[in-house]
């Protein structure tokens, strides 16, 4: 799809299946089982979406997905297989690992990042050898001392070659990537989670991750129990929805199994996500 000057492509780096309840919060199962059905395990489907954005001669990734390095135990916890279609997806896009020149990781929960690395000779190693990863500081220095609640999420092994290469550039503030690519620090899902607003010639295309990480979860109180500061992402997604309904912004959704891409319309009591063909 192109807006403006630039170019974005999606595609699914894998399936997994997550906990309804988990990923709705305090929504009753009543409500949230019309948007998406579980199945008899209480499972819901979903997926990673991994978008390419094209622009000032450069390809920009976002997130990285689950990837193929994956433990038994954390294909327990995502509810997958740990078969990963990265390869695939970005040669769908025209591209190889080798061409990808910023990949940018807006948390380091283990499904938006652990496609980041592969193992070569049993070590983890970057997939994305050419690319500049961005991060957050504080994001990264809370993945490197994982606690009770995050080691499920935080794997710190498998970040440390990226930093070992020297390919990580780390951001603590609001910054603009690159002319019209502006990363925003959002906090709620994680303590430094932030989300991307891209905009070319008078259009724009927003990706707030975790924050809205499906179209099902656009309602303000839709917030899943995995985020550590609930109220935080409740007030951002309270600030943020005006706009993207009133300046037509295309939201990229990275759980969606059947959105990808889609715009917000609104009647002022229910809110309906209207599929981008990519």
């Amino acid at each position: 799809m192109k807006f403006g000057r630039f170019e974005i492509q999606t595609f699914v780096e894998q399936k997994f299946r997550l906990d309804g309840g988990t990923m709705f919060g305090v929504i009753p199962k009543s409500i949230w089982q019309r948007l998406i059905p579980p199945d008899e395990n209480n499972l819901i489907p979903m997926v990673t979406n991994l978008f390419v954005l094209k622009a000032h001669d450069r390809n920009i990734i976002f997130d990285a997905g689950l990837g193929d390095t994956l433990s038994d135990r954390e294909k327990k916890i995502y509810g997958t297989e740990g078969v990963s279609y990265m390869d695939e997806g970005l040669k769908t896009c025209g591209l190889t690992a080798d061409d990808i020149d910023y990949v940018v990781l807006t948390h380091l929960h283990t499904d938006h990042c652990a496609g980041a690395v592969k193992l070569l000779d049993d070590q983890y190693t970057a997939r994305f050898p050419k690319a500049r990863h961005v991060v957050g500081q504080r994001e990264w220095d809370l993945a490197m001392t994982p606690d009770e609640r995050t080691s499920a999420v935080y794997v710190p092994d498998r970040l440390k070659p990226l930093s070992d290469a020297g390919l990580v550039d780390f951001i603590d503030s609001d910054t603009e990537i690159l002319p019209g690519i502006r990363a925003v620090f959002t906090g709620g899902h994680t303590a430094s989670h932030f989300a991307l607003e891209i905009e070319s010639e008078g259009e724009k295309v927003f990706y707030y991750a975790d924050i809205f990480c499906t179209s099902a979860h656009m309602g303000v109180a839709y917030v899943p129990a995995t985020d550590l500061y609930p109220t935080d992402t409740m007030e951002i997604k309270r600030r943020t929805l005006p706009l993207i309904i009133d300046q037509d912004v295309i939201m990229a959704f990275d759980h969606d199994t059947s959105a990808p891409l889609a715009r917000i319309v609104s009647d002022g009591k229910r809110m309906k996500a209207v599929p981008v063909e990519a």
